[in-house]
């Protein structure tokens, strides 16, 4: 029986400062003892986006508030904590540095060891911590900056079956939020009016469903919508709310169609494990979209497979799932100590071929 571990995680890859207390008892049960994030949305609102500097100054003006809060929420001190782990990438670099220097100065601060988590392993691990489920599972890891179907088999080990070969879905809700001059972020301006849209009304692609596999593509399908709008302002002379409630709904449908199409894909090659239920789980920002999860869920029922979906709260970037992907990976390797470096890529899987091209600091996804 291994002994009772407390860490305290940081995670600061994109716009969401975050810091939270975890606790793995003898026995093996994961508990979230304090889970503290803060958002950045309102630095960002005016510029349609996030923007990397601006983000990687509010991490590094935040992140000692963020340790302070969990520390105090969960009713530790730092001579309570066993271990400190931190998101060492991918991520916009500025925001990634921020938290690895910080959570160097715990370490050596405290001589608790330091572990350098992949952000992409926290998203994926997550069902883990929420639903206690075996390995393996099908991972939909899909987010702003990224999307991929993984097979979960272990803490380390994951296999990529596809992913997008453009733009990552979270970014194609950006893109079409500012299209139809939407509140940032973009995923839930477009999810809130897609509800009073008609998703019939236009006919959208559903990119690669032509193809064998399970990559996507989503830049299409956004051209498609601006085309789609040009042609309503140059026939009206301008777009009605029911227009932007319709493009929306449309927009919406077809990408929850895609994911529907390739998750049956990829189910393809999930193993076969006697006396255990497959699992479909869904992880990352956009995996808080109800009409992405019905669709996902309706798969699952095909297969007769479980399907999880985190709570919202473990779904978007937060510290927790980092501070559980360093509890399941310490017992396969040693800490990553002082010579840990912030990485702007890092892809989980590293034998498959990049998606996305490489560069002189490594494949992109």
């Amino acid at each position: 029986m291994a002994a009772p571990c407390t860490v305290l995680a940081l995670e600061s890859s994109c716009d969401d400062t975050a810091a939270a207390v975890l606790r793995r008892t003898a026995g093996g049960a994961t508990e979230i003892l304090s889970s503290v994030v803060h958002g950045q949305a309102e630095l960002h609102a005016g510029f349609g986006g996030v923007v990397p500097e601006i983000a990687a100054r509010a991490h590094a003006e935040t992140l000692d508030h963020c340790v302070e809060q969990a520390l105090e929420a969960s009713g530790l001190g730092l001579d309570d904590i066993d271990a400190i782990a931190v998101t060492a990438g991918p991520g916009l670099i500025g925001g990634v540095v921020s938290g690895v220097m910080c959570a160097k100065g715990l370490a050596a601060a405290t001589g608790k060891p330091l572990y350098g988590i992949n952000h992409l392993a926290g998203h994926a691990l997550t069902p883990g911590l929420t639903d206690a489920v075996p390995y393996p599972w099908l991972m939909l890891l899909v987010s702003g900056g990224h999307c991929q179907f993984l097979l979960v088999r272990g803490p380390d080990d994951f296999t990529r079956l596809g992913g997008t070969i453009d733009d990552a879905p979270g970014e194609a809700f950006d893109k079409i939020a500012r299209l139809l001059g939407l509140p940032q972020p973009g995923g839930p301006a477009v999810e809130a009016a897609a509800k009073e849209g008609d998703p019939a009304r236009f006919a959208f692609p559903r990119p690669l469903l032509d193809r064998p596999g399970c990559d996507m593509s989503f830049s299409g399908l956004k051209t498609a919508v601006l085309r789609t709008r040009d042609a309503l302002i140059a026939d009206q002379g301008g777009l009605t709310e029911q227009d932007r409630h319709d493009l929306c709904a449309g927009f919406q449908a077809a990408v929850a169609d895609v994911f529907a199409e390739k998750t049956r894909r990829a189910m393809a090659a999930y193993p076969q494990v006697a006396d255990q239920t497959p699992v479909i789980c869904v992880a990352g920002g956009v995996a808080a979209n109800m009409m992405i999860r019905f669709s996902l869920e309706t798969v699952s029922k095909e297969f007769g497979a479980r399907f999880i979906a985190p709570p919202l709260a473990l779904c978007t970037d937060n510290a927790a799932m980092i501070g559980y992907a360093a509890l399941e990976q310490m017992a396969l390797s040693g800490p990553s100590g002082m010579t840990l470096a912030a990485r702007p890529r890092w892809p989980l899987d590293q034998t498959s071929p990049a998606m996305l091209g490489s560069g002189k600091k490594g494949a992109k996804a």
